[in-house]
């Protein structure tokens, strides 16, 4: 929360991610178990949303919250850019249920995803709710290589029909940024800059950055 508090002191968006409990509540948190950031250990989506937010992290008095507690607090005063992230694919809870709380938010948010079939299930149960694919560029180093690769990957990544992308920031200029950003129209931001040569690299190839680390 204190991240959040300083980010709109600063009048800078968020962006943040989110797990899915054990309880089906979408909570705001990087990992998919505890003990990095946090005191304790064991897997998010098997603990309830109660028993997360009791968890100490480490080097703050700050604890895990909920997304509708995260729009509470924030209130339109930033805009919200929000990372599904879902260790099991068979687990479809996280998409319905952060559309649900977003559906009721005024303020700007957007969602977007690595995983193509939770950007999918945005689109079918939130059509209007702005989403995105976030890339893992690895897949097009290769891509003058292997070009059919590359071709099923680009299809792979636009079947969900994503009304923005994300891309890696090391690895800007690259085909499937250029041919979604060029041809296609579709925003591009930049992930995740922490230097002042980053910051100039997406500034020149991208509409928007994700950065740490720094104050721009």
């Amino acid at each position: 929360m204190s991240a959040f508090a300083a980010a709109i002191a600063g009048r800078y968006g968020i962006e943040c991610d989110l797990q899915i409990s054990g309880d089906g509540e979408a909570m705001v948190y990087h990992d998919d178990v505890l003990g990095r950031l946090t005191e304790g250990a064991g897997r998010l989506d098997a603990m309830t949303a109660a028993e997360l937010k009791r968890v100490e992290f480490k080097g703050t008095a700050d604890r895990m919250i909920t997304l509708g507690e995260l729009c509470d607090f924030v209130a339109g005063r930033a805009a919200l850019l929000i990372e599904l992230k879902n260790p099991r694919t068979s687990d479809r809870r996280l998409a319905a249920r952060a559309a649900e709380v977003l559906s009721g938010y005024a303020g700007s948010a957007a969602v977007m995803s690595f995983e193509p079939r939770q950007v999918a299930d945005l689109r079918r149960v939130a059509p209007r709710l702005p989403r995105g694919m976030a890339v893992r560029s690895h897949t097009w180093r290769d891509a003058s290589a292997a070009p059919k690769r590359a071709l099923a990957a680009l299809a792979s990544a636009l079947a969900s029909r994503p009304q923005f992308l994300a891309y890696a920031v090391r690895d800007l200029p690259a085909l499937l940024p250029t041919v979604t950003h060029n041809l296609l129209a579709m925003p591009l931001l930049a992930w995740t800059v922490r230097s002042e040569d980053e910051r100039q690299r997406a500034a020149r190839y991208a509409d928007q950055m994700i950065f740490e680390g720094f104050r721009p």
